[in-house]
């Protein structure tokens, strides 16, 4: 009875959530997904009742409660994805309590595949147990047989009584029938809300089976001789050593490039290769150094490991330090603020592995702090608008060192849409020139008008938005600035276009006067006697 109770009260919520879903969630993705998000986690919190006895299920609900305020602040793909990993630890751990990252990222892999089938699944284990039970006069069937016919006979009759009456007919024929592709897409998206709820509610066994990575389970095929190793490191730290002396000298000393590179190409052709280099250092180092391995138990090969790792750590740290010379000559971008936080990532996994590797630390515990640290940058990157920042940033250091600076984007200002529209107000407030405050007036009173319009929409209202768009109002107030007359458009930067050159096509020129006199005609001279001898 505990269980049919149980199993009622979880159709119940995935309904609920199923229709909240089509009321909440429709062409936007405003703070209704938070909404949603804290209906979520209610319902599991309501019909799981082993959360509440399972302290790491509960730290789990949490963090869900978190991301969803992260949700209903300013919603995203991969605050989304974070969250629905939480309600997933959430609703898996009471089955099997946390061991290491790399077996819940499988198991969670496989959660999210068997989701799909897990309805399917739920309802031939009840068609089972019906058949099991034995035929029931309240089953689907003897309802059909029942209201069969007063429904065909019914539809039948209002047919005739709509051609018989115009007024039954007027009235059908001011019924309108919904769009059919509307309520294929509702059902398509009510089904993958269904998918995708239904478990969290009711998880299958095998998703939770235990998988734990040990030291030694880390395939053999990889297995080095010593002395290859000993060689093979000596002859990686002697490369590495060239490049990082090389970085040494000109980026970190400053001194001058050869002629024909310039610090801006030194700096950005080697920013991501190298962290490229970094990595395959550190997948070199785990599969080399297995603990079950013999190689891990030379001296030598600890210490040249060491030493390898200390250099790849200044590789990073010359990486980074490239890439603040390119956005010091460039500007910064989501993209390269995005770099920096992978690169410092990328630090963190190769200090964890130097730091296992002399304290003799696990491999679980080596997975377990990569992944605490991958998850400390994401659960950042959600909370903090990247573009916002990047933006923040290219205006400061505009207003602080002006034309001495790097050169402005305001094109990608204006491709960052509300993230850069507190930004864009400040620079146009400090703008002293008649132009710049011009295009600086239409971007920021376009993106204001974008941000506006967004807001409107219920669906798609978010918290920061409503903060941005408090912030330029109190600044500008509500009226659209004057701006200057652009009856041919701008251009992507604010700039007013030129009207375009028309083309003046004159008349064909005349056939040009002959280089040379025309020969002329003289009379013929009268022929003397003797000449005519």
């Amino acid at each position: 009875m505990n269980r049919h109770g149980s199993l009622v009260g979880k159709i119940c919520a995935a309904l609920a959530l199923i229709v909240l879903a089509e009321i909440l969630i429709d062409d936007g993705n405003g703070a209704v997904l938070g909404g949603f998000a804290f209906a979520w986690i209610t319902a599991l919190f309501l019909t799981r009742r082993a959360i509440w006895n399972d302290r790491s299920a509960r730290l789990a609900l949490v963090a869900c409660v978190g991301l969803a305020v992260v949700l209903l602040d300013d919603p995203s793909v991969l605050g989304w994805v974070l969250f629905w990993a939480a309600v997933s630890l959430a609703a898996l751990l009471p089955r099997h309590g946390f061991d290491d990252a790399l077996a819940w990222a499988r198991r969670l892999g496989w959660h999210a595949m068997s989701a799909v089938v897990a309805p399917l699944k739920d309802v031939a284990r009840l068609s089972m147990v019906r058949q099991r039970r034995g035929p029931s006069s309240g089953g689907i069937r003897a309802i059909g047989a029942v209201v069969a016919l007063p429904l065909v006979g019914g539809v039948v009759f209002l047919a005739l009584f709509a051609s018989a009456n115009p007024l039954i007919g007027q009235a059908f024929s001011q019924i309108v029938l919904p769009d059919l592709w509307a309520v294929t897409w509702r059902t398509l998206f009510g089904l993958c809300v269904l998918v995708t709820i239904w478990a969290s509610l009711r998880p299958g066994p095998p998703t939770t089976r235990a998988s734990r990575f040990d030291d030694c389970s880390i395939s053999m095929a990889f297995e080095p001789g010593v002395g290859t190793l000993i060689l093979s490191l000596v002859t990686f730290n002697v490369i590495f050593a060239v490049e990082n002396a090389l970085d040494i000298v000109f980026l970190w000393s400053g001194a001058g490039l050869p002629a024909g590179v310039t610090m801006a190409d030194y700096a950005h052709r080697g920013a991501y290769s190298l962290i490229v280099t970094a990595l395959l250092a550190a997948v070199f180092v785990l599969l080399a150094l297995r603990p079950c391995s013999a190689a891990a138990a030379s001296p030598l090969v600890r210490r040249l490991v060491t030493v390898w790792i200390v250099q790849n750590l200044l590789l990073v740290a010359s990486s980074a330090l490239r890439t603040l010379d390119y956005v010091d000559a460039y500007g910064m971008t989501v993209l390269r603020l995005s770099a920096l936080a992978w690169m410092g990532l990328v630090a963190t996994g190769l200090a964890l592995i130097g730091w296992r590797l002399l304290a003799g630390k696990s491999a679980s515990w080596l997975i377990n702090a990569n992944a605490l640290a991958a998850v400390t940058v994401l659960a950042g990157a959600s909370v903090v608008d990247l573009g916002a920042t990047a933006a923040a940033w290219n205006v400061r250091t505009t207003l602080a060192r002006g034309k001495a600076g790097p050169p402005l984007d305001l094109c990608y200002m204006a491709r960052l849409g509300s993230s850069s529209l507190v930004s864009l107000a400040m620079l146009e407030q400090h703008a002293k020139q008649p132009d710049l405050r011009d295009r600086l007036a239409y971007l920021r009173w376009e993106s204001q008008t974008e941000t506006a319009d967004g807001q409107a929409d219920w669906r798609r209202w978010t918290l920061r938005n409503a903060r941005r768009l408090a912030t330029v109002r109190e600044m500008f107030g509500t009226n659209a600035p004057r701006l200057r007359s652009a009856p041919d458009g701008r251009n992507c930067d604010g700039l007013i276009l030129l009207p375009p050159k028309v083309e003046v096509r004159s008349a064909p020129p005349s056939a040009p006067a002959p280089q040379t006199p025309a020969p002329t005609t003289s009379a013929p001279k009268p022929l003397t006697p003797g000449a005519q001898q």
